[in-house]
Formats: C-alpha cells, sequence, structure tokens
C-alpha cells in the first residue's frame, strides 16, 4: 500500500476487504497473534489493545457526564477551535450518514454531533460525549489510535478491534498545542465504509492544521516574566521564558531540577555532591552554572546561595502537588514519565525515584482499576508486577479480563525470578 495511513488500495473491494481483515480480526482475538494482509499500523493497535486488556466485546467506559463534562469541556483549548470545526466539517455532520467528534489527549470525547438518526446509532456503542476512547479503554479506533500515534488515519470497518464498532469506519487527525507540542486530542469523522477514501483523511488533517493556526495566534500567551520547565519523560529539560522555548543540555537539565527542589538555595558544594557525589569539581560546577545563567538570563538565577528567581513552575512539581492534594487521577494524566529518565546525577536519581514512588503508591493503594490500568499501559509500568497482581485481584474471576491479568502475572513472575537468581549470581 502506497499510503499506510489510508484505509484501502485504489481500486480495492470494500467488501471483500471487510471479509478478509475480518478473518484476520477473529484469527487474533482467539490467539493467532501473527496475522497477514492486514496494515501494520492496525495489527500494532491490536496488539496494544489486547495487551490492555481490551475484550473484543466491550463497550467504551463513560468518564465524564453532567456538569463535570460541561465544566471540562468548557475550560478546555479545543473549545476556542470549535466553530472551526462545524465550518468544516458541519456539512458531512448534518448529511444524516456521518459523525463529527472531538476527543481530548486522553481519548475522552467532548463533542459528538450529527443528524440525530446517526448520534442514534452511536450511542449503542457509547460514542457518546464524556465516553473513554482511547485504545486501553475502547481498542483500535480513529481517534483513540491517531493519539497512540500521533497521525492522522483511517481505521475502516473490521480493522476496529471491538466488534460493536465494525461497521463504522473513521479518519481522524491529532491536535497539538502550537506553543509546547503537546497533544490536545483529535479531530473525527465517524461513518460508513465510502468514509474509506484519501479525501477524508485529506479533510480531517487539513481540520486539525487549521485549529492548530488559530491556536498558535489567538492563544493567552505567558507573561513575559513566566517561566515553565518540562523534564518528565524528557532527556533534557525544556525551558519556556519569557517568551522564549529553549533546551538544555543533559548537565544544565540536572543543575535546573535540583535548583528547582531546593527554593532556599544551593551552595556550590551541595550542587556538586548531587551532580557527581565524591567526584565533585567546583570549577567545573560554577563554570557551569554561570553558562546556565548566561543562557537563562541573570535575572533567573541568582548566586549565593545558587537559587532561581521569581516564579518558576515545572511538570514534575505540577504532579506532586496534584498528589498532596489527593488528585490521584489528575497526578497520573499530568505524569508523561520518568524525570530526565537517562541521568545517572545522584540527586537527580533521588528525585526521579521520589515522584515515581509517590505517584506509584498512591495508584497502587487508591483501589481504582481505572487508574492502575493506566499505569499498566504505559511504558514504565506495563512490567510491574505487583501492580498487575493487585489488578488481577480486582478482577471478576474467570473473566476474559482476570484470564489475562493471570497470564501476564505468571510471565512476570518467571522474569522477576531469573532476574532475581541473575542478581544472587552476581553478589
Amino acid at each position: 500500500m502506497s499510503n499506510p495511513w489510508l484505509a484501502l488500495d485504489r481500486g480495492a473491494d470494500p467488501v471483500e476487504r471487510i471479509s478478509q481483515v475480518g478473518r484476520a480480526h477473529e484469527l487474533f482475538v482467539t490467539g493467532q497473534r501473527r496475522v497477514h494482509q492486514v496494515r501494520s499500523v492496525v495489527v500494532d493497535s491490536w496488539r496494544r489493545s489486547a495487551g490492555a486488556l481490551v475484550s473484543p466485546d466491550s463497550t467504551a467506559p463513560i468518564e465524564l457526564s453532567d456538569g463535570a463534562l460541561e465544566a471540562y469541556r468548557a475550560a478546555h483549548p479545543l473549545a476556542r477551535v470549535l466553530p472551526i470545526f462545524r465550518d468544516l466539517l458541519g456539512g458531512l455532520a448534518d448529511d444524516g450518514d456521518h459523525l463529527m467528534a472531538v476527543c481530548d489527549a486522553h481519548g475522552r470525547l467532548l463533542w459528538v454531533e450529527g443528524h440525530a438518526s446517526a448520534l442514534r446509532g452511536a450511542e449503542t456503542m457509547n460514542f457518546v460525549p464524556g465516553a473513554r476512547w482511547d485504545e486501553a479503554h475502547a481498542g483500535t479506533n480513529a481517534p483513540g489510535t491517531a493519539l497512540a500515534v500521533d497521525h492522522p488515519l483511517q481505521i475502516f470497518a473490521t480493522e476496529h478491534f471491538t466488534r460493536g464498532v465494525q461497521r463504522w469506519t473513521c479518519a481522524a487527525a491529532p491536535i497539538h498545542d502550537p506553543a509546547t507540542g503537546a497533544l490536545l486530542g483529535a479531530i473525527d469523522v465517524t461513518g460508513g465504509d465510502h468514509l474509506a477514501n484519501p479525501h477524508s483523511l485529506a479533510l480531517v488533517r487539513a481540520t486539525a492544521l487549521a485549529a492548530e493556526a488559530y491556536l498558535g495566534t489567538h492563544l493567552p500567551r505567558p507573561a513575559p516574566d513566566s517561566t515553565t520547565v518540562s523534564v518528565l519523560g524528557r532527556e533534557d529539560a525544556v525551558v519556556a521564558v519569557g517568551g522564549r522555548k529553549l533546551r538544555l543540555g543533559r548537565r544544565h537539565s540536572e543543575l535546573l531540577c535540583l535548583l528547582l527542589v531546593h527554593p532556599d538555595g544551593r551552595t556550590g558544594d551541595q550542587l556538586g555532591f548531587d551532580l557527581y557525589a565524591d567526584d565533585q569539581n567546583p570549577v567545573t560546577v560554577r563554570a557551569e552554572l554561570s553558562r546556565l545563567r548566561r543562557i537563562l538570563g541573570p535575572s533567573l538565577l541568582d548566586s549565593r546561595p545558587y537559587r532561581l528567581c521569581g516564579e518558576v513552575s515545572a511538570d514534575f512539581l505540577d504532579v506532586t502537588r496534584l498528589l498532596d492534594r489527593g488528585l490521584v487521577a489528575d497526578a497520573l494524566a499530568a505524569y508523561t514519565g520518568p524525570l530526565l529518565p537517562s541521568s545517572d546525577a545522584p540527586g537527580v536519581v533521588r528525585l526521579r525515584r521520589l515522584v515515581d514512588s509517590r505517584l506509584r503508591t498512591a495508584v497502587l493503594t487508591g483501589g481504582d482499576s481505572r487508574l492502575i490500568q493506566s499505569w499498566l499501559d504505559t511504558p514504565w509500568g506495563s512490567d510491574d508486577l505487583e501492580m498487575w497482581e493487585v489488578y488481577a485481584a480486582g478482577l471478576a474471576p474467570r473473566s476474559p479480563a482476570h484470564l489475562l491479568a493471570e497470564n501476564r502475572v505468571a510471565d512476570l513472575s518467571v522474569d522477576y525470578g531469573l532476574a532475581t537468581s541473575v542478581q544472587r549470581l552476581r553478589r
């Protein structure tokens, strides 16, 4: 196929393709993990869906409703571009055969619009505002998979992982914050098999680009003296300061994190110990701090002791503040990965472990199976044996999800036992 994001090759028979992919889907969900004649983007999504314990007969859960939904979407950045969506896609949504849907970065549907008859059909599969349609909760689908791979795509009929959605075809494109590059959500068109053509994919992609262009010129800009630091899930810090966006090197990223957790300041010796332990060189630390001051500006970094000036926010501090307030779901949503994961500076390693441990403990002890599943869906949580054990214990015995979870526990137990044996041999 010339374009892997399109569902059908030019001239392909939709009916034949539905049957072909449908047979592959049935083989896959009954245990045959090697499938042929299915797009790789779809097979990869099926594997993620199965790994998240999504049942092929499940229905997307509803997470937001009534007042909570209204408040959430009113405050969401994509509310600003809803008129653009309606202007560009409203004609499709009103023809009785299509739906227009907008979701947030977690796959929660914010708006679903279209003719009453199409909306009634969508309700039978919970394709409604407030429902969670990311892959981990609804399996392979256009908006959820577009978010997972961060690319516009189509999902055609039997390519959907859950059987209840396989009479629909969708095209979706992710939407990003033009200032930070972060995912804001996705725009989707859902309808019949006739949507599997290049025009529908081009249309949703153009709509997403138009929304991003509008946001780039109309969203409020940070105040000139505000500073934000992003280090979660990143090898190096990204700093937004005074309207500039800077990417720091490894050592400067580590220094910035250490200063953020010590607002009262640190001496050069203390920072040297946090960076190098017993191998510190005070001259090297002072030189790095001098370079960092030139990068950030003299008004942001003071000395004697070294400390940050003004209001500086950071993504990892936001996570810990949310945990302090008991908002575990929000903290987990804000956590995009370990802090500077490749850093081996002792002070940064301690900080990374502290943030990870606080969040993991809150999820593990909170008793919310959805949060536990969200943790297990992440690259850093997928091999967490204890979390899998707790998750399995909360499932209905002998249900398909419980059997899959038990198999995962068994596999990890073997891996953990082997790792423990190797550690003993090395002692």
